[in-house]
């Protein structure tokens, strides 16, 4: 039977492509998203725009900060399970401004919470981030250690996994938490790498390489994202913490030879230090999601970038 899904950041980039992915399979989205200018609001306003031609789906524009305005949304629908997924992102963006973190991340996720337990809603999935293992030894598991975060959107993020062990512990809520690794691919968000690499990249502008090009990432396809977290939407946990990246950590040169070689350009590159609260490499260790959601990541990067720089083109009419 299909299933009424609460989708908070219905209009971000995972939030758009799950959402898209439970529409398409038949069941109920009930999308909330602000539209907030982080980055560009065309793109947000763009991905719901394709939400909005499917009949099962219902945005509600909204902030998540907003406690009164979310208790009238439970009090409104019929909510099976809760997709938590809005938040502020970026990670160099928090370092400037800390408290707009615990405002969105900490406050809004405390509101979504006290409306599940109010109005009994029992499954609660939500976004983490690799970011909460700040600079434990690679590869990252679930078993680590995650209390030193190295900035404040990783601090935020592993709030929040607290907060849902207490919500669990005392109202029963079962809780899923997503620990995401550097997702890229088609409407992505400008303010990541990649996408920042291809616009440069374009236009003829420099691009930095942090640490002096030696960074590595475990990049995940969207497409891979969206399969997990649906996995988990579909086998909800007691209380369980599971990595959904690629298992494979890549160079940060070799990655930008792919948006190079797609897009036909060379870059520009400057060579600069790393900056702080950043992480030289993020490494995924994906057992547990494997055995636990029958994960299993299927895009390589070459296969990714290729499909996102089709995207890039089409989307921004570039020949």
């Amino acid at each position: 039977m299909p299933k009424t899904i609460l989708v908070t950041g219905s209009a971000g980039f995972i939030g758009f492509h799950v959402s898209k992915a439970l529409l398409d399979r038949g069941d109920i989205v009930i999308g909330v998203d602000n539209f907030n200018d982080y980055y560009d609001t065309k793109l947000k306003n763009d991905r719901n725009a394709i939400l909005e031609k499917h009949e099962n789906y219902k945005l509600y524009r909204a902030d998540i900060k907003e406690k009164n305005i979310i208790e009238q949304i439970f009090q409104h629908e019929q909510i099976d399970i809760i997709c938590h997924l809005a938040a502020q992102a970026g990670t160099r963006y928090s370092i400037e401004h800390p408290g707009e973190y615990v405002q969105s991340n900490i406050e809004g996720t405390v509101n979504i919470f006290e409306a599940a337990r109010k109005y009994d809603v029992k499954d609660i999935i939500f976004a983490s981030s690799s970011s909460v293992y700040g600079n434990n030894p690679v590869p990252w598991s679930e078993k680590q250690d995650v209390n030193k975060p190295i900035n404040p959107y990783g601090m935020t993020k592993r709030s929040t996994e607290l907060l849902a062990y207490t919500y669990h512990h005392l109202y029963g809520i079962k809780m899923t938490m997503l620990r995401y690794f550097t997702v890229y691919g088609p409407w992505g968000r400008p303010d990541m790498a990649y996408f920042k690499f291809a616009d440069k990249i374009i236009k003829e502008e420099p691009i930095d390489l942090n640490n002096y090009g030696k960074m590595k990432r475990d990049f995940t396809y969207i497409d891979d994202v969206v399969a997990g977290t649906l996995s988990a939407i579909d086998n909800p946990k007691e209380y369980e913490v599971y990595n959904i990246g690629n298992h494979k950590s890549e160079e940060l040169g070799y990655f930008v030879e792919l948006i190079e070689k797609n897009l036909g350009k060379k870059a520009q590159k400057n060579l600069v230090p790393a900056p702080a609260g950043e992480f030289l490499e993020n490494f995924a260790d994906i057992e547990k999601a494997k055995k636990d959601l029958q994960f299993e990541p299927k895009t390589s990067l070459e296969e990714g970038i290729k499909k996102f720089i089709e995207w890039y083109r089409e989307y921004y009419k570039i020949s």
